[in-house]
């Protein structure tokens, strides 16, 4: 199945998938409200801001795989990246990333190798894969690389369909 194929639901409980992206270059982030890397939350919705009327989007996905960062209900996560970021990027149901329950999204994005060649799984909170507008994986960045890293920006840059 094509990564673009692959159901996934918003955080409100609405279906949708990577199809519904085709043509934006996609940084796909699974996210958690209590981590201590949660602050990268100020660093995402400045990509999005910048780069949104280019062609991109960042889209969370929320995930309680990692230390029970990410306990809140669908309501909770909203309210919690509404008031602390003003999140404006999609939110997807949190979504298991790792283990017998992955999602088939991650099934597929894990197998995406990072800049030193590891692929495998989602090593934490906010690992980041870079989906081109044809909805191809084409990046993978750790979770300790930063939203406005010059590596990760210029891969963003370098996907910009505008």
């Amino acid at each position: 199945m094509s990564l673009t194929d692959i159901p996934l639901q918003t955080l409100a409980g609405e279906p949708t998938s990577l199809a519904d992206y085709a043509g934006k270059a996609v940084l796909l982030v699974n996210v958690a409200s209590a981590c201590g890397l949660t602050p990268q939350y100020a660093g995402l919705e400045r990509l999005q801001q910048q780069y949104a009327e280019r062609g991109f989007t960042v889209l969370g996905v929320p995930c309680n795989q990692f230390g029970g960062q990410e306990p809140g209900t669908a309501e909770e996560i909203q309210s919690f990246c509404d008031s602390k970021y003003s999140v404006s990027f999609p939110l997807l149901a949190k979504t298991e990333v790792n283990g017998e329950g992955r999602h088939p999204l991650f099934q597929q994005l894990t197998e995406v190798a990072d800049a030193a060649g590891a692929a495998g799984d989602v090593q934490w909170n906010f690992e980041k894969f870079l989906i081109s507008p044809a909805g191809a994986p084409v990046g993978r960045f750790r979770p300790r690389t930063e939203p406005e890293d010059a590596e990760l920006v210029a891969a963003i840059e370098a996907q910009l369909p505008v």
